[in-house]
């Protein structure tokens, strides 16, 4: 008995695919397993792929340059279709790939058999054909594994049906999804996949009770598969007109369960027939409790994004009406972690005198309980602003209010650990917008930075006190800060400053450049802090500056315009130094170093320190009064002058002295006279003021004659 008759008995074929020249052989038996004349002959590699399902064709290079490269076997199982694209058989294919020329591993010769496989036809209710084998490195347990990981990443309800839609199913993958939802007593759509805009509308809010699958499939939380579009018409006749127009030749309904709980129902149609095999249903089956899975995680994660985003709206308020002469701009950034929620704010509060009382705060922490704690505290500040009380005043009932709220959280807590004392910063700045002061008091918060007209940025050093909560009792003195046309002042939270692995003076070193860039635009000044801590800039300065999102960021910054006649004013501070506070001396030096950062001469700047100690020390020593000191710096760079006035209210004029060389004291009038380039006293209605002048040079050492004018 011949070899090709022992083959045919078993239904067994022979073919030879030549892959260089586009050519297929065939014998008898092999072309009548694929629906070919049964008589051995050369068909075009067209003609004979025509025979085989288009995804089976699309599986089988993968399964053939596999085997080229291992050097194995190409097994596979393949669909013959007839013109009509009906499946008329499956065959099981073993080919060995053979490779004329090893240097080209693109052309080869496949040698192998065609059997056929005896298993029902698909399309029947009851049984159908195995699925195709494909890939193997594709096989179902690898496209299940991909699947999970990528839904496990997708983030919102859209990109979870994004992905849903493009899986990839081994030998059966849908053209057509859809993931409908229960709300109620009826069906909603939440998404769909590969239909056109409004094809969804006659599926949208379904009565459960209607005889439709997927009303079915919520309402039993059974599978439900339809493998032909016969069996679709006999079992739901009423909806068939529905499903018709699509043009689809099988379907499968499954639950999207999640804890237990039936909440909708997927659906997923295919073009070609599928009968729906045991194997088949388990991948479809797995990949609806995944999709279920996904949808649950994204519904939870988009409530709390909306959550988040629904209280940054209640809790961060808009800045409100325009100030006259003034403009403000605000930013709030959360931190990277959480509900994007914090203890971070700032407030713009129209006071009854006419004035607006801007408030800028942290209360310790960046969770819920900090954000709630931050709502209640800033009702508060609002309702005692609005009472018309004084910044030391509003603080203070503030923090009593903030103290007694702590104490209510232990309370209500009962047996369990109570939570630990939460605290607050804050800032409270009074604005006349008429004069241009801001009466600021300071709750341990940082100090606010002052830019003067020129973009000199300094700190203004300011009185404060605890922060809010930590005391019941507590005083926050109040300090007066002047802005002159043209000045800017910037209020801001510590995470400005000290993310990214920063301390304070770090932080401040960071932010400078920023401040005194040359701007018009407030807006773009808020949004290059910003950038100067979380964007890109803020890898590259030195430091540890991760850009870690550790802390919220709150930036309030104020300007007060410059009248269109006017030209800039000069670059100008002012600092109150009382009797009971001589350690202020030292703010003043610090502040008149501040000012001259940029001068030419750094000798000059050590004289000017020098004498301002003198003369506010002379102050403090010789009368009761407090001393107010008022430091001007004006002109063109290179050619400018610094004028500083101390004035007191005593009317008692200094005497210039000859101090022995034992003396501790009596050379005030002495220094002043060998370091200024001018100075004098002036009599006033009410005390007195000294003063002193030095004047710039392009080079050091090269300044106006000392002691040149004297007034006394």
């Amino acid at each position: 008995m011949r070899t090709e008759e022992v083959l045919a008995a078993i239904a067994t074929g022979l073919w030879r695919w030549d892959n260089a020249a586009g050519t297929v052989t065939l014998d008898a038996e092999a072309a009548r397993l694929l629906g070919l004349p049964p008589e051995p002959g050369s068909y075009r590699e067209s003609a004979v792929r025509s025979r085989f399902h288009p995804v089976d064709w699309n599986e089988i290079y993968g399964v053939v340059n596999l085997a080229v490269t291992e050097g194995t076997l190409a097994e596979a199982r393949l669909r013959i279709v007839d013109e009509r694209g009906r499946v008329l058989r499956t065959v099981r294919s073993r080919s060995k790939p053979v490779i004329p020329d090893r240097g080209d591993t693109e052309h080869y010769v496949l040698i192998g058999t065609l059997q056929e496989v005896a298993e029902p036809q698909p399309g029947s209710s009851d049984v159908s054909h195995p699925p195709i084998t494909g890939d193997w490195r594709r096989s179902r347990e690898a496209f299940l594994l991909d699947a999970g990981r990528a839904l496990a990443e997708a983030r919102s309800t859209e990109e979870v049906l994004r992905v849903a839609g493009s899986l990839s199913m081994p030998g059966f993958s849908p053209d057509g999804l859809a993931v409908f939802g229960a709300a109620g007593e009826r069906l909603t759509i939440i998404g769909h996949h590969g239909h056109n805009v409004g094809d969804e509308d006659p599926f949208t809010d379904m009565p459960l009770e209607t005889d439709y699958p997927a009303a079915e499939v919520v309402r039993t939380g059974r599978a439900i598969y339809l493998p032909s579009p016969e069996e679709y018409r006999r079992r739901y006749p009423a909806t068939w007109p529905l499903a018709r127009r699509f043009g689809r030749q099988s379907w499968a309904f499954l639950p999207l369960v999640s804890s237990g709980r039936t909440m909708g129902a997927w659906m997923a149609g295919f073009r070609h027939p599928v009968g729906f095999s045991p194997d088949e249903r388990a991948v479809l089956s797995t990949v609806a409790r995944m999709l279920a899975q996904a949808l649950a995680r994204a519904g939870v994660a988009e409530t709390e994004r909306e959550l988040s985003l629904g209280l940054q709206r209640s809790m961060m308020p808009t800045l409100g009406p325009d100030i006259p002469g003034m403009t403000v701009a605000a930013r709030y950034v959360p931190t990277g972690g959480g509900l994007q929620v914090g203890g971070d704010w700032y407030d713009m509060i129209p006071l009854p005198n006419g004035r607006i009382a801007l408030v800028i705060g942290d209360v310790q922490g960046h969770d819920v309980r900090a954000a709630g704690l931050m709502g209640q505290l800033r009702i508060a500040l609002r309702a005692y602003a609005s009472e018309g009380h004084r910044p030391d005043a509003v603080l203070s009932r503030a923090s009593r209010f903030l103290s007694g709220l702590t104490d209510a959280y232990e309370s209500v807590e009962g047996d369990q650990e109570p939570p630990a004392p939460r605290f607050a910063t804050c800032l409270y700045a009074e604005v006349n917008p008429e004069a241009g002061t801001l009466d600021i008091a300071r709750a341990g918060h940082p100090d606010p930075v002052v830019i003067s007209a020129d973009g000199t940025a300094v700190i203004r050093q300011t009185a404060g006190g605890l922060p809010l909560g930590i005391e019941t009792d507590s005083d926050y003195p109040t300090t007066r800060v002047v802005l002159e046309p043209g000045e800017t002042i910037m209020l801001c939270t510590d995470g400005l400053i000290e993310t990214g692995g920063h301390d304070m003076a770090t932080g401040w070193t960071r932010l400078r450049p920023v401040l005194e860039e040359p701007t018009e635009d407030l807006e773009g000044m808020a949004d290059a802090l910003v950038q100067a801590v979380h964007g890109p800039t803020s890898h590259y300065t030195t430091g540890p500056l991760a850009d870690r999102r550790e802390d919220d960021i709150a930036v309030l910054v104020l300007r007060r315009e410059i009248a269109p006649a006017r030209e800039a004013p000069p670059r100008r501070s002012v600092l109150t130094i009382a009797q009971a506070e001589p350690e202020r001396v030292s703010v003043g030096r610090q502040l008149v170093r501040e000012l001259l950062h940029d001068w030419s001469d750094p000798e000059q700047v050590d004289s000017a320190v020098l004498m301002v100690s003198e003369m506010a020390t002379n102050v403090l020593v010789h009368t009761d009064g407090d001393a107010l000191m008022v430091a001007e710096v004006a002109g063109e760079r290179g050619e400018r002058r610094l004028r500083v006035e101390v004035a007191d209210a005593s009317d008692e004029l200094p005497h210039k002295r000859r101090p022995g060389e034992m003396a501790s004291s009596g050379r005030g009038l002495v220094l002043m006279e060998m370091l200024a380039d001018a100075w004098g006293v002036d009599p006033r209605g009410e005390g007195k003021s000294i003063w002193f002048e030095l004047y710039e040079s392009d080079e050091p050492g090269e300044s106006g004659e000392p002691g040149k004018s004297a007034e006394a």
